[in-house]
């Protein structure tokens, strides 16, 4: 298949999936079917027509408000399908026509859907983490940079070493820093992406979460005691460790080497 081909074909399809992504994201931390019914407008209460639901041309062709009512659409959806398109054009560059292209598509579509929710409600689903670690290890045989055994370790330590991390902070604070959302999240990446892909979205999400949070308290918009989503962190993390992880072990090994 050409290369182009294959990267236009990516982007629709992650346009449609994006679409579908932002279902996910609104719908079930309220506990609602991400099936039915059809979707609506939240003013009119309108039922959607499909020439009105086509991902980003749609927003842009009814310049952002709703075909009925006229209420304004939200920039977010166009830009999670975007964001979500972007995810599959990187996944087929950089994996190529492959099983592996698309695991990492899937597990880029449970980063971002985690990193929304986190953002919106403090929340890390159950029904999103434990069913993706059961995926992360089940698809192991079909992942040739990780082998079950790191999956394994990677889901083991990622869990185990949240924990201790919040059992910490709460001798020290006598408050709870994490929740076991997040323990489960880091689990999952584990079972993906093994104990090096832990390490590396950890330090990432770590450093991301830091640079962010005193951003904020400087601007005024937070304080020290503020909480931040830390899954929203964590999905950065683990998308870079999925692209680049590779790169960035080498490079730390190449150093502790010389």
């Amino acid at each position: 298949m050409p290369a182009q081909f294959l990267l236009l074909y990516a982007a629709v399809l992650g346009l449609i999936f994006g679409s579908f992504l932002n279902v996910v994201i609104h719908r079930l931390p309220l506990g609602r079917s991400i099936v039915m019914p059809r979707s609506r407008c939240p003013y009119c209460d309108g039922s959607i027509r499909f020439r009105d639901n086509i991902p980003v041309l749609s927003f842009l062709l009814l310049r952002g408000r709703c075909a009925r009512c006229s209420a304004p659409i939200s920039w977010r959806y166009p830009l999670i399908e975007l964001t979500t398109a972007g995810l599959f054009v990187a996944c087929a560059a950089r994996f190529g026509l492959s099983i592996e292209a698309a695991i990492g598509v899937l597990f880029c579509m449970l980063m971002l859907t985690l990193a929304m929710i986190d953002a919106d409600h403090y929340l890390l689903p159950d029904r999103i983490t434990l069913p993706g670690i059961i995926l992360g290890l089940a698809l192991q045989p079909w992942l040739p940079r990780t082998t079950f055994l790191e999956a394994v370790a990677g889901t083991l330590i990622g869990a185990g070493g949240l924990v201790l991390t919040i059992n910490f902070w709460y001798w020290l604070r006598k408050e709870e820093g994490m929740g076991m959302g997040d323990v489960n999240m880091l689990a999952l990446v584990g079972a993906f992406l093994g104990w090096e892909g832990v390490a590396i979205t950890l330090f990432i999400s770590a450093l991301a979460g830091a640079v962010a949070g005193l951003a904020l308290v400087l601007t005024g918009k937070l304080n020290l005691r503020s909480k931040l989503p830390f899954g929203t962190f964590l999905a950065l993390g683990g998308v870079i460790a999925l692209f680049w992880g590779e790169q960035i072990v080498a490079y730390y090994r190449d150093i502790l080497l010389v």
